[in-house]
């Protein structure tokens, strides 16, 4: 065996300088994420961050953590791998944000077979894109290589949230109650959930991803990254305060298990059908795939990324705000008396 360390490890299948050639290449990514109470100096053995500087002194701290699925593993065959990073901290931001929280920082894990610094350069870009959009900080992540683990040209993807609410402002609220209108946001395409069964969808009907589709092509509209709603979402719940009671984030298990996630057991909620927001991929995917409305809901977001519940007398407000921010927003249905229902999310 060599007596060089690193020439050892090279020929075990990890490339120490591959290594730190990326993190050099993704320190000016991190510094563009800063905000206040940051500290986005990469390389260190943790990150610190100043709850205090960054005015959240007395507040909960709320954390996630999530992957993006086999969508790793479409972003793979296509070789575009930048909007995985979106997806990746919008899956966990998006999460915080359904329980009023303001994403701080986020820390990242990507694992390999064998270090690509352009793709990891490009996930990680997509990362800190993700972060600018979210309004919080990269302050730090992990690269391992596992070739003994990952086949040639794998690789997977972790991310970890924290932020903050003040006690008061923790979602769901107690007071959500029958009679609350719920208001859906629109998606911005599968964002991340349900590619196991979209990949065999593909495999079934021998799809072309290069063949077009809407402006661009079917592979690219597949991996159309996840919208990321914090800013509009926070900015209504600072206008409206109590109104909005609750928040879905619709990853996966669809619209009928995640809806229901914000409310009471003793509350239900009812949903019409023909209100929800249009998206061409959804009916494509469900023309495709053979499948029916209620399998789609149960699987796919169907066109709605995020679920509001908000008080009658203020929903039409609610509504203007979100509407004011880009997000238009459609009117879906109601919270009931869950004996008024015949399941926790029933849709008509």
């Amino acid at each position: 065996m060599s007596d060089n360390p690193a020439r050892a490890y090279a020929a075990a299948g990890v490339n120490i300088e591959a290594g730190d050639a990326l993190v050099e290449r993704i320190k000016p990514l991190a510094t563009r994420t800063a905000r206040p109470g940051a500290r986005a100096d990469l390389g260190g053995f943790g990150a610190v961050f100043d709850l205090g500087a960054a005015g959240h002194t007395g507040s909960l701290l709320v954390a996630s953590t999530d992957g993006v699925g086999t969508k790793v593993r479409l972003a793979s065959e296509l070789d575009a791998h930048r909007g995985i990073g979106i997806d990746l901290v919008a899956m966990c931001v998006n999460d915080i944000l359904a329980q009023g929280a303001e994403p701080l920082f986020f820390l990242d894990y990507y694992a390999t077979h064998a270090l690509n610094v352009d793709a990891a350069h490009q996930v990680i870009a997509g990362i800190a894109d993700g972060c600018a959009q979210a309004g919080c900080a990269l302050i730090g992540g992990e690269t391992a290589e596992m070739p003994g683990h990952y086949a040639p040209g794998d690789y997977d993807l972790a991310g970890f949230v924290v932020g903050a609410v003040a006690p008061g402002d923790l979602l769901p609220r107690a007071g959500i109650a029958s009679g609350h209108v719920l208001i859906a946001l629109e998606s911005s395409g599968l964002h991340a959930n349900g590619f196991s069964l979209i990949r065999r969808i593909a495999a079934s009907n021998g799809w072309d991803f290069t063949s077009s589709f809407g402006a661009g092509t079917l592979g690219e509209a597949l991996l159309e990254p996840t919208k990321i709603y914090v800013r509009p979402v926070l900015d209504a719940l600072r206008t409206h305060g109590e109104a909005i009671g609750g928040i879905a984030h619709i990853t996966g298990g669809g619209l009928t298990g995640n809806i229901p996630r914000m409310l009471p057991q003793a509350l239900a909620a009812t949903l019409n059908r023909s209100a929800f927001p249009t998206h061409p991929l959804m009916e494509f995917v469900k023309v495709e795939g053979g499948l029916v409305a209620d399998e789609m809901e149960a699987t796919f977001n169907c066109g709605i990324g995020l679920v509001l519940a908000v008080t009658a007398t203020e929903a039409d407000a609610v509504c203007a705000t979100l509407d004011a921010s880009g997000q238009a927003p459609h009117v879906i249905g109601a919270v009931v008396a869950r004996g008024e229902a015949l399941s926790a999310c029933q849709i008509n």
